[in-house]
């Protein structure tokens, strides 16, 4: 389905509304809510990451159903089973009242996220109008990428007058009354992959065989995939923990504003990319993002006498993800990866003993 001007915008415009908001509850807020929830149920941080790594780990598992299902029965639909299904994990989580129970709800969180982040959004994009898809999606992660800037301060804010469990209820709401009927509507617009169910496909008029030899294109992929899952580890590592990490560096109070940075500096790296990108390959894009990622991480060895220039800097190199974002390798590999790391950073900070 190939839609007018106006609705595109539109499709556009709410599935940004829904990233911001699913990465928002689902994912930027947990380190800000995190100690709360630690200090009732009597648990140390490390276990905390340790169960938010397990809804990393299943939503890396069930990713390629989100996928399989997206082609045969429509992304839009398949958004619009996540929003529900993100919403009765909330709940759940706020239902928990000890540690055994809450523990396996905060894991049923990961499995409602490869049904609603960009992943499944861009399908969505290519189901409306393959020919406009890569566009679009460019101005989607244009917008959405200030899903950290608006969610970090809002529940710093809201956990100064509510409890977790208030916040992960407004959460619940967000996903339910704003999500599900932009999904549900979207659901309307899309269609299940004609080359899965026999329909007519019209074939390309132009096909182009690429650079690699036939022999090598395995052997590339493999690599290009080993790469972006690294490049994901080390700076998905830093990312859930930015905030917690900006305050001990010595940012202090400070670091929530400071943080928000990254949504701003990926609009801007995304946009030099958009305007620009045209003028680079896609290998050198991604060499020159992936070489600014350590660069970023040595800004925490330097003395700060001036945090919040540091901060700055660290928060513009952390950008250069942005210029290599859209192209990645997404979905499996990228969460399964970020589950590994959390639970390495988990064992590595537990007490060891004997």
């Amino acid at each position: 389905m190939i839609l007018s001007a106006r609705r595109s915008t539109a499709a556009v415009t709410g599935l940004a509304v829904t990233q911001i908001v699913s990465y928002g509850t689902l994912y930027y807020s947990f380190s800000i809510l995190e100690p709360a929830m630690a200090q009732e149920f009597g648990q140390s941080r490390e276990w905390l990451y340790a169960a938010f790594s397990g809804t990393l780990l299943i939503g890396g598992i069930v990713s390629p159903w989100s996928g399989r299902w997206a082609d045969r029965f429509g992304a839009g639909r398949v958004m619009t089973f996540g929003s529900l299904a993100a919403t009765l994990s909330l709940l759940l989580c706020v239902l928990s009242q000890n540690w055994l129970w809450f523990a396996p709800a905060l894991v049923t969180t990961g499995m409602a996220t490869p049904f609603i982040l960009y992943n499944t959004a861009f399908a969505v994009l290519v189901q409306i109008d393959p020919q406009m898809a890569p566009r679009r999606i460019t101005y989607l992660t244009l917008i959405a990428g200030f899903s950290s800037t608006l969610f970090w301060p809002l529940a710093t804010r809201m956990l100064t007058v509510l409890s977790w469990r208030d916040i992960y209820i407004f959460y619940a709401g967000l996903q339910f009354f704003i999500c599900f009927p932009i999904h549900f509507w979207l659901s309307r617009l899309t269609r299940r992959s004609p080359k899965l169910h026999g329909e007519p496909v019209e074939e390309p008029s132009k096909v182009i065989g690429g650079s690699l030899p036939l022999e090598s294109r395995r052997t590339a992929l493999l690599l290009i995939m080993t790469a972006f899952s690294f490049a994901s580890f080390s700076l998905s590592a830093m990312l859930v923990h930015l905030v917690p990490v900006l305050a001990a560096v010595g940012v202090g109070t400070s670091a929530v504003l400071v943080g928000g940075l990254f949504g701003p500096s990926q609009f801007a790296a995304r946009l030099v990319n958009m305007v620009f990108g045209d003028k680079l390959s896609a290998m050198s894009i991604a060499i020159l993002s992936t070489a600014l990622i350590p660069l970023s991480f040595l800004m925490l060895i330097v003395p700060t006498p001036m945090p919040l220039v540091w901060a700055l800097c660290c928060s513009l190199c952390f950008s250069a993800w942005g210029l290599g974002s859209t192209a990645s390798c997404r979905g499996h590999c990228r969460w399964c990866c970020s589950a590994i790391r959390d639970t390495a950073k988990f064992l590595a900070r537990s007490p060891r003993h004997g």
